[in-house]
């Protein structure tokens, strides 16, 4: 009936049955805890019909989960308790693009890749680049707030969102922002909704502010002898005022695991690396490097320009898999430390794995204090997957105490969900969810995910007009 009914609403041929092993009962994270079973797959074509299969869901208390490319992390587009699979894939059209104007607005299905070409192809750049472009989608991307390398310069996903487009409870399509630079009116629902991973609506459409693309970028390779040296040498380029546009670290675990990639040659005795790039004029761009080199010269081991940068962040890019192939599976966790802590963070994180017996690693955005914390496990071992888990819940504590946050660009998804009141206060907490349940009073939308205590989804068989949910 579930399915018949939504094809009334979007077309039977858009309607899909999830069986067990279907792409939309996981994300990307290969977690066993993160596999759901949704009772349906909805395909809408248009902000109208994401509205109509809301409207009907929640008309019927049946919980409905937004997803992008499914690549996320942390279980933030995994039907968890059932319902309805909200897929945005179709929604790929260009509402406007004016390079003119610095500005474009695009479905929220339309990939990131897509988004950054199209602003290239017209003299401009669209900065925000977290992992998977030709996967991840733009609405995921905000309803995450997704970051990337070169979220230190020019901010994470939701500093280039101008406006949305979004399916609202109990099943109305509204518009929130716009192109007007400065708008002071009303509170900030757009920023509310930025992150909010489909907890407060479905993002259908986005208005993203562009910037022209910079004439030159330039990236170098520092190789350093120890962790305490490259955490103090970040400081000290932060301090000296370079603006870099990104500035990454990898720790002497993942510099080992990863060197048969490397555009170049990793030098005997690295126990850490950075990856430095400026851009600007081509000026600036030299004179940034230039006092980069500076900076790092009497700490390094070797630094190095590779003259392919594209090769560079393409191995950049595939640090994820290549560590996950070491042991045949990882749990990585995204945290970020205050950056001055950093060095802190890494040591307590390393200390956490090896009492529990894992091997480590840990690799990231550095500029930012934020980390891509990972242990390597046997996925066939109960022992090491229950192990990772402790490591992760005691890696969360030390964050807390540290004044970090425990999701720093993949979201809270489930896998984190409830965790707030370890690091706020009771009133921010309190204030949390009365958002949520001002924006979906019944906790239907994406109901596992984000929000401490709040409270279960309405009962279908309280409801008589429900249909049966698993």
């Amino acid at each position: 009936m579930l399915r018949r009914e939504l094809g009334r609403l979007i077309g039977p041929e858009h309607v899909l049955e999830a069986a067990a092993d279907s792409p939309y009962n996981h994300d990307s994270s290969g977690r066993p805890e993160l596999v759901g079973r949704a009772d349906a797959v909805a395909l809408p074509g248009s902000g109208e019909e994401v509205a109509a299969v809301l409207g009907w869901c929640y008309e019927r208390g049946v919980p409905i989960v937004a997803r992008g490319g499914g690549t996320g992390l942390t279980g933030g587009a995994v039907p968890s308790e059932g319902g309805v699979v909200c897929s945005l894939e179709r929604l790929r059209s260009i509402g406007e693009l004016s390079p003119e104007l610095w500005r474009m607005e695009v479905g929220a299905g339309m990939r990131t890749a897509e988004v950054k070409r199209l602003a290239r192809e017209n003299g401009l750049m669209f900065a925000p680049d977290p992992g998977a472009a030709e996967q991840s989608q733009i609405g995921g991307n905000v309803a995450t707030n997704a970051g990337g390398p070169h979220g230190l310069k020019y901010g994470v996903t939701g500093a280039w969102v101008a406006g949305l487009e979004v399916a609202l409870a109990p099943g109305e399509l509204a518009r929130i922002g716009g192109w007007t630079p400065k708008d002071v009116a009303g509170y900030d629902l757009r920023s509310l909704l930025v992150g909010s991973e489909g907890t407060l609506g479905v993002i259908t459409a986005v208005k993203l502010r562009l910037l022209p693309a910079p004439e030159c970028a330039l990236a170098l390779v520092a190789f350093l002898p120890s962790q305490a040296d490259g955490c103090a040498a970040m400081l000290e380029i932060l301090a000296a005022g370079i603006q870099p546009s990104a500035l990454e670290f990898l720790d002497g675990s993942t510099v080992e695991i990863v060197a048969g990639g490397y555009p170049g040659e990793v030098p005997r005795g690295a126990g850490f690396a950075l990856i430095v790039e400026v851009d600007g004029s081509r000026e600036q761009a030299l004179a940034q490097i230039a006092a980069v080199r500076e900076v790092l010269v009497d700490r390094v081991i070797s630094i190095q320009e590779p003259p392919d940068a594209p090769a560079l962040w393409r191995w950049r890019d595939g640090f994820n898999g290549v560590v996950t192939a070491a042991r045949g599976a990882k749990v990585s966790e995204d945290v970020a430390f205050p950056v001055e802590r950093l060095g802190e963070g890494l040591r307590h994180f390393a200390d956490i794995a090896a009492a529990h017996r894992l091997p480590a690693c840990a690799w990231g955005h550095g500029g930012e204090g934020n980390v891509h914390a990972t242990v390597l496990v046997d996925s066939a071992s109960p022992i090491e997957l229950e192990a990772a888990r402790q490591v992760g819940e005691e890696l969360f504590d030390a964050v807390a105490a540290m004044g970090g946050t425990i999701a720093a660009e993949h979201g809270v998804g489930t896998l984190k969900s409830g965790r707030l009141a370890a690091r706020w206060d009771e009133r921010p907490v309190e204030l949390h969810e009365q958002v949520k349940r001002a924006f979906d009073p019944r906790n239907l939308l994406n109901p596992a995910t984000k929000v401490a205590r709040a409270q279960a989804p309405s009962s279908a068989t309280n409801d008589p007009g429900s249909v049966g949910i698993r």
